[in-house]
């Protein structure tokens, strides 16, 4: 047998060798660097979550879920904090001191605007009567299933219950309580962690 053809097998087996030895340690790292992303299950049980809110206009609201629930993030204009002057006397619980949730309140969130930033407003997108879904009603004035001097908010078209744009439910509703914020916290000015708070 010449050299040349020694050669050329032993060329042969290390790539060989290489690329067994290559897909391996990649079979390996994959589920190593996996590790570091929560899996579902942790996500359902309540493992934190990142929200990028950059691209959120004025008046427009995102959803996130956390623990299997939504989580909306509103950024409120202007005129959208000073309807919660009018609302104040309207709500049940203006300062959400009713009643202390699991959850909520963050002392940081215990104010008129119910967030820790006052345009950003993060609650839990589930009505506190049975748990169904309310839907947006940002446009003031009168509609359908709500009061003539509407300023703006949530409306749980289930039972009636009216929500303002701080999420606290209005007196004499189905709705026991506010809508809970969840424990959250600013990472950047585009980005929340929700499910974390700074102690």
């Amino acid at each position: 047998m010449s050299n040349q053809q020694v050669d050329k097998s032993r060329r042969t087996w290390m790539m060989a060798t290489c690329a067994a030895g290559g897909v391996g340690g990649l079979a390996t790292a994959v589920p190593f660097v996996s590790t570091f992303q929560p899996s579902e299950r942790a996500k359902a049980a309540g493992a934190a979550v990142e929200a990028d809110i950059s691209n959120l206009k004025p008046g427009e609201k995102m959803t996130v879920e956390w623990r299997g629930k939504p989580v909306w993030i509103v950024r409120r204009t202007p005129e959208m904090l000073d309807s919660l002057k009018k609302t104040d006397p309207l709500v049940a619980d203006p300062l959400s001191e009713r009643k202390p949730s699991e959850i909520t309140p963050m002392e940081s969130c215990r104010n008129e605007w119910r967030s820790i930033k006052k345009e950003i407003l993060v609650v839990v997108g589930i009505c506190t009567h049975l748990g169904c879904s309310p839907s947006d009603k940002f446009v003031p004035g009168p509609q359908a299933s709500l009061p003539d001097d509407w300023t703006g908010g949530f409306l749980c078209p289930c039972h009636g219950s009216t929500f303002d744009l701080a999420g606290r439910v209005f007196k004499n509703k189905p709705a026991p309580d506010n809508l809970e914020v969840p424990p959250y916290t600013f990472l950047s000015e585009t980005k929340l962690l929700i499910g974390e708070a700074k102690a």
